[in-house]
């Protein structure tokens, strides 16, 4: 309707360059125009940055790293595994594990938009939504990764995983050396975003 779009132009000039004053902005008109809940926004920023952030998928590689038989049901079906976890929901609908090994190191991009695990690792970070990072991850994975501080064997092949609207993925990192006898709950704090993303390794103990 025209009366519609005359609304959003106006809004759009109104808004400013820096990209966090725009979505402050942006969230300031839609919530005057009655379309935005501020405390339904709060309430999923809450609950993806601080209840699940990336804690929902290091618990799952801890019990990976901790359990063969968790480790063989997520090879099978790890969409099952999850949804009785409960780790289950928003863009998080079906699940690939992939996992690392000396040989072969995975690694995870979008190259579409942004597509991300949002139930396992909370709210995705800035660079995975960028031209670059989508870009290069294809092309030439192995400097993105040096430049994450990766620096892999040559001897070790990288796997790239391009997420959709219908599969996500979710890396399991290498275990690290050391870390035979430590419970879930020890294991799971080795366990990085960037690591289950395949754009880091997973933490030394000590």
């Amino acid at each position: 309707m025209p009366h519609d779009h005359s609304d959003h132009e106006h809004a759009h000039a109104l808004l400013p360059s820096d990209p966090a004053l725009r979505v402050k902005a942006l969230e300031t008109i839609l919530t005057r125009k009655g379309l935005v809940d501020p405390a339904a926004l709060d309430e999923i920023i809450d609950t993806y940055e601080n209840r699940v952030g990336p804690k929902n998928g290091a618990d799952v590689v801890a019990r990976a790293w901790s359990d063969e038989g968790f480790r063989a049901a997520l090879a099978v079906d790890a969409t099952e595994v999850m949804r009785e976890l409960g780790y289950y929901g928003r863009q998080g609908e079906h699940i690939v594990c992939t996992e690392c090994t000396p040989s072969v190191h995975h690694m995870v991009v979008c190259t579409l938009c942004s597509c991300y695990p949002w139930s396992l690792l909370g709210i995705p970070p800035g660079w995975y939504k960028s031209d670059a990072y989508r870009s290069r991850a294809v092309r030439e994975p192995r400097k993105v990764l040096a430049e994450f501080g990766v620096a892999l064997p040559p001897e070790t092949a990288v796997r790239v995983w391009d997420s959709t609207a219908e599969i996500r993925y979710l890396v399991i990192p290498l275990r690290p050396a050391g870390t035979e006898g430590m419970s879930v709950e020890e294991l799971a704090k080795l366990v990085t975003r960037d690591s289950m993303i395949g754009t880091g390794l997973a933490r030394v103990p000590g």
